[in-house]
């Protein structure tokens, strides 16, 4: 872990940084950018994300809502309790995470919060829901399951000023305009649909929720 972080008790910070390119992932070889490899120094960070990291299905992967991934240093000690036999890729980036986070969890991040780190400005846009890619990187189609019912999902950010972040650096709260909003229970909503109207009438107006999830809480609340 680096210096920086060690020293930092309370303040959160990024343990680590991964990008990964495109690759065969599993035995029919899917195109994914699920592998994330450690990257060292200074990394530039735009609005799509890391320089040097990519997403195989635009579709679901990717984009302004969800260019960097974060994901709680102390959620690998649960999937390594649960799941030992994979211990060997459970470390940072294991999970196909941009940064590795350490005093920040999905209990303590909230949607619409706007962070800086380094010279980029961050704000939280959803949590994560995993697909069949996550059990293929483990070959293990158990896994997928499991995060939605444990919660340790991780979540996105858009990229509100592109600058540069690197291992060490501290990630400080600007601003928390939901703070009743937590990633863990937008997880909960989300895993366990349909919805309270009052939720999603809210979510429909949600500041700095992804534009996906504020539509479909439109629709539920309008109707077809």
């Amino acid at each position: 872990m680096p210096p920086e972080c060690q020293n930092t008790d309370t303040m959160a910070c990024i343990v680590s940084v991964q990008a990964g390119r495109v690759a065969p992932l599993g035995p029919r070889g899917v195109p994914s950018g699920f592998v994330k490899h450690v990257v060292n120094g200074p990394v530039h960070v735009g609005k799509l994300g890391l320089e040097g990291d990519e997403q195989a299905d635009l579709t679901v992967h990717g984009g302004p809502d969800k260019a960097v991934y974060g994901y709680a240093l102390s959620s690998y000690s649960i999937w390594i309790r649960d799941f030992p036999e994979h211990g060997a890729l459970l470390t940072p980036g294991g999970l196909g995470e941009n940064l590795t986070i350490g005093h920040l969890d999905e209990t303590t991040v909230c949607i619409g919060d706007i962070l800086r780190a380094g010279t980029v400005v961050l704000q939280v846009s959803q949590s994560r829901q995993p697909c069949f890619k996550f059990a293929l990187r483990f070959n293990n189609k158990h896994l997928p399951r499991a995060m939605m019912k444990n919660g340790c999902c991780g979540w996105y950010y858009r990229v509100i000023e592109p600058g540069t972040f690197r291992a060490g650096d501290a990630m400080a709260l600007e601003a928390r305009p939901n703070p009743n909003w937590s990633i863990a229970r937008f997880h909960r909503l989300i895993a366990g649909l349909p919805a309270a109207l009052d939720d999603m009438a809210e979510l429909a107006t949600l500041e700095g929720l992804a534009a996906y999830w504020r539509q479909a809480a439109h629709q539920t609340v309008s109707g077809p």
